[in-house]
């Protein structure tokens, strides 16, 4: 068998694994299993391609594999479940300047034609977008930048100038490959696009942000494989771009807003120059003792996870608890909002590792309708998805986006540290409802008083 065969069926089999692994990342019972059938295919693809290009020997790829796995483990293990958005921010962003540094590699391997000068051009410019406005994305999530939507006058204006000058120096630079200062303003003006893109918006929309630049790495990608004719980079990154912006598209569905209202909604806050108004009210504190007598006297309860629940490493302590109430008699189900967290899936991630039962967690959509049939709702952790503003209050930023209608149901108890606002600054008149009980205090300790109380 030649070495060509061997590379094209080595590359068909990757795909083929890449794609299966993408249908099983669809489903919580075999995401796991999924994510493991892609990274074989990954790593087949990889060394095939390093062997094919005698690139490097046997030794050095097996240092890499090693190094790469030592990483790798190290960091799946170190990093915090409050933190997995940044995390795959950065792998977004990683993914980005690799796709620009391949495309950029690309001018001086070979002498590329005017269709692969095109995908060099590409590949460089979604890979500077998407590494520094990964790196934006991660400066909210974590919170070293704030979250709000940072926005300035004259800021579009500077945003269509900024795409025009890419757009003049990129065709110069197509036109004319010798004159590579062309290139270098193509990679400084894309690296900045990125940022420009990022910073006017909110904290509540990160979670469609990140599926979006995830989509980009695979857009990226797929340029770079066209601009040095490799197939399974093509195949890999359009599989990534596809599922990427399918998924922010569910996402946006689930909050009633376009991807342009998303992109683009902090512009029109700075020129409409207004806020929402502030909402008043007398919160009502409620004692772990006294919830434990409404828990124990209810025959149905919702719990709504959101991000306090990542951040107290609570899902343990709510499997727990969810297992008393069962013998108590009491129906317990999970409402997940598709938006709740600060990437996709985050909460079912969460209940996952307690190991949840999947039959239980329930869709924004299917729990809504049934609402007011349940005796307690318990809010943990989340502001922004449960609250009830985005149905009552016109002038409110989340105005319009489906929430989980949790103020309807006939006692709400809401476990936060503070009457802070949420992830998006906005406040939130559910904590004043007449049938909320606020429990200020990490949740997980407060849930574990509940429990002693139980027992």
């Amino acid at each position: 068998m030649g070495i060509e065969l061997l590379v094209n069926l080595t590359y068909v089999a990757a795909a083929v694994l890449f794609i299966f692994g993408l249908k099983m990342l669809g489903s919580p019972a075999t995401a796991r299993k999924g994510n493991l059938v892609s990274a074989i295919g990954m790593f087949l693809a990889v060394v095939v391609t390093l062997l094919d290009q005698s690139i490097i020997d046997y030794k050095w790829i097996g240092l890499g594999i090693v190094l790469g796995g030592v990483v790798g483990a190290v960091v799946a293990r170190s990093v915090a479940m409050t933190s997995m958005p940044e995390m795959v921010a950065l792998f977004n962003g990683t993914g980005g300047i690799a796709s620009l540094l391949v495309g950029w590699a690309a001018l001086y391997g070979f002498d590329p034609n005017s269709f692969q000068m095109v995908t060099i051009v590409l590949s460089i410019l979604i890979g500077g977008v998407t590494f520094t406005g990964s790196l934006i994305a991660y400066g909210k999530l974590s919170e070293r930048m704030p979250g709000r939507p940072l926005v300035f006058g004259g800021q579009r204006i500077f945003n269509i100038l900024l795409i025009l000058g890419i757009v003049v120096s990129a065709t110069l630079f197509v036109v004319n490959p010798d004159t590579i200062a062309y290139l270098y303003i193509v990679v400084a003006l894309s690296l900045l696009l990125g940022v420009m893109l990022v910073i006017p918006i909110g904290g509540a929309d990160m979670p469609v942000v990140i599926s979006l630049l995830n989509s980009y790495s695979g857009l990226a990608a797929c340029a770079a494989g066209l601009a040095i004719n490799n197939i399974i980079l093509i195949v890999a990154g359009a599989l990534v771009g596809a599922s990427g912006i399918i998924l922010t598209q569910i996402m946006c569905k689930a909050m009633n807003r376009s991807l342009s209202n998303v992109l683009f909604s902090g512009f029109s806050a700075v020129a409409s120059g207004g806020a929402a108004a502030k909402i008043e009210g007398e919160a009502k504190p409620m004692s772990a003792d006294d919830a434990y007598y409404v828990l124990e006297a209810a025959s149905s309860v919702v719990i709504v996870p959101g991000y306090g629940m990542a951040v107290a490493q609570a899902q343990h302590a709510v499997k727990e608890l969810q297992e008393i109430l069962e013998k108590n008699g009491a129906e317990v189900v999970y409402a997940i909002h598709p938006v709740a967290g600060r990437m996709p899936g985050h909460m079912n991630v969460l209940l996952a590792e307690a190991d949840v039962s999947y039959d239980l967690l329930l869709e924004m959509d299917a729990v809504n309708p049934r609402m007011e049939t349940f005796d307690v709702a318990i809010v943990i952790g989340a502001n922004d998805v449960v609250n009830p503003a985005a149905r009552e209050m016109e002038g409110s930023p989340i105005y319009g986006m489906p929430v989980i209608n949790v103020d309807m149901a006939r006692n709400v108890f809401v476990m936060k540290r503070s009457m802070a606002s949420g992830f998006a600054g906005i406040d939130n008149p559910l904590f004043f409802k007449d049938n909320t009980r606020m429990l200020f205090g990490d949740a997980k300790e407060m849930l574990g008083n509940i429990i002693k109380a139980f027992g």
